[in-house]
């Protein structure tokens, strides 16, 4: 074994005197040397460089819930009416007003400065429970709330100075239960025109009327006409109302919408509104006034009533009487939920505690200024956090900003689909700070959407859906990183190989050169 060994050498030498240096190989040798000075740049660069790795596997987030981040636009919806209800395989969540606010939009499209106040919809007294007679009996002696048309409507706004108008639909539970209310209010009205018209004839014993006479002089002390118009029998005119809901109560003074009423229905608070109404438009009380205290000798009828309409009074709800419909067609909806992980949607539609809504009049045209699911990243995180993610990593988590859903026609609206994707992934280690927690890695969900225009059936309102369902296959990106020996491996292989190769070439230039001198 030792002569073997003795005997074993790689590196044999050739002496000096046998070696000649030839320009040839000074010039192959220059290109060797610059050769692998190159490709050790190169290789180096490539060992302190990473590279993104991507990989599957099945989803591991235990976490009950996830959050919804939207920014959603109603372009025609009001935001009395525009609710968030969530729906899930484990359960339903209707009228969601936790961590949602609500922006009124003007018909230019600006949102308003200050956030609509019924954020979560106001609960009214529906009708005058104390009104015990039915519609039928109230109608026994005729009709004192007047049925209008769309040219009775003109005359009546033209000859009265106030008018209180019932624009309802034959099929609503909301205007049937309003029903014997209102007709209460318009006979409280005529008592309180009648009891004027009795005082005059006290103070003035000489002066008779004629049955025609009276009639005329109970219309002049009319406090305010008391109409209603049926929206199922008169449907282009309430269309041009801009009636979105039955019942909707709307007041005129001197030919003008002076806007909806949305205080409690009963007639002593209707009342109340008719008589600040006057005395907002006169200056002064008048014969709406004495019609306040017809509607409480009325109504109020026990201890129990008295206290009831005390509290009612308490929590009355003061109505700007400058507001028209057409300065408030839209409602920005923004905020977040927190839903299960489980297949499910939530929707935004037009809905009211108090009234019914009007399929044909509900447009849910849109625009989405932002949706995605999970934490939000701060601007902070975004500047660095994300180099750990594939060029447009960001996009596929929001594919839906800035995209614009119209429906040109009456009972459409889009339904939005989305494939929910976990994705985590090691943020930059420069971008960490407090907020994050750096053996963690970060989780994002990408979405995959898709979107079509859905039909609904003449009776049911349209609503905005927005369909998820969780992959149970997550994405992972990572960095990968070469190892020390791969690199010292691959700075050898450059050196003999390099060596080699231009070996090869000396020895074939050569062989050529010598086979030539010959």
């Amino acid at each position: 074994m030792a002569p073997f060994i003795a005997n074993l050498d790689m590196y044999r030498k050739v002496p000096v005197d046998l070696l000649e240096g030839t320009r040839r190989g000074s010039i192959l040798s220059t290109i060797a040397i610059f050769t692998m000075t190159t490709l050790f740049f190169l290789e180096t660069k490539a060992y302190f460089s990473s590279t993104l790795a991507t990989s599957l596997a099945l989803d591991s987030n235990s976490d009950p819930n996830i959050r919804v981040n939207f920014n959603i636009t109603m372009m025609d919806l009001k935001c009395d009416y525009a609710t968030i209800d969530v729906v899930s395989v484990l359960g339903t969540q209707q009228n969601v007003t936790q961590h949602v606010q609500k922006f009124p939009i003007d018909q230019y499209g600006v949102r308003q400065r200050m956030k609509a106040r019924n954020k979560n919809q106001h609960d009214v007294q529906l009708f005058d429970s104390t009104i015990q007679e039915t519609i039928e009996e109230l109608h026994a002696d005729g009709e004192d709330a007047i049925s209008l048309d769309e040219t009775t409507l003109n005359v009546a706004l033209q000859e009265n100075t106030y008018v209180f108008v019932d624009f309802f639909a034959n099929w609503c539970s909301h205007c049937r239960d309003l029903a014997p209310t209102w007709e209460t209010l318009a006979e409280v009205m005529y008592e309180a025109a009648e009891s004027r018209v009795e005082e005059h004839l006290e103070r003035n014993p000489d002066h008779h009327y004629s049955d025609e006479d009276y009639e005329e002089a109970v219309k002049v002390q009319l406090p305010v006409m008391i109409g209603k118009i049926d929206c199922v029998d008169h449907g282009g005119l309430c269309q041009r109302m801009q009636i979105q809901a039955y019942p909707t109560l709307k007041f005129f003074v001197d030919g003008e919408e002076m806007g909806d009423y949305r205080g409690h229905r009963t007639v002593i608070e209707m009342a109340h509104f008719i008589a600040e109404m006057e005395k907002t438009h006169k200056g002064k009380g008048g014969v709406a006034q004495d019609a306040t205290e017809i509607a409480s000798d009325r109504t109020i009828q026990t201890k129990e009533h008295e206290d009831y309409a005390r509290a009612l009074s308490a929590s009355r709800h003061h109505i700007k009487h400058s507001w028209h419909d057409e300065d408030h067609p839209g409602c920005q909806i923004s905020g977040f939920l927190l839903v299960d992980r489980a297949p499910g949607n939530f929707h935004i539609q037009a809905q009211s505690k108090g009234h019914d809504l009007a399929a044909h009049m509900t447009n849910v045209s849109h625009i989405i200024n932002h949706l995605s699911f999970g934490k939000p990243f701060s601007k902070y995180f975004l500047k660095d956090g994300l180099k750990n993610t594939p060029p447009g990593f960001l996009e596929t988590t929001k594919p839906f900003d800035g995209n614009v859903y119209i429906t040109q026609n009456e009972h459409e609206a889009h339904h939005h689909y989305l494939k929910v994707i976990t994705t985590e992934f090691e943020p930059e280690k420069g971008a960490q700070n407090s907020k994050y927690n750096k053996k963690e890695p970060s989780r994002a969900y990408q979405i995959l959407q898709s979107s079509q225009l859905s039909l609904y059936r003449s009776d049911i309102v349209p609503e905005a859906k927005f369909t998820y369902d969780l992959s149970p296959i997550a994405v992972s990106y990572n960095k990968k990183y070469r190892h020390w020996y791969d690199y010292f491996t691959s700075l050898m292989a450059i050196i003999g190989g390099t060596f080699t190769v231009v070996g090869m070439l000396e020895s074939g230039i050569h062989s050529v050169s010598s086979k030539k001198r010959r």
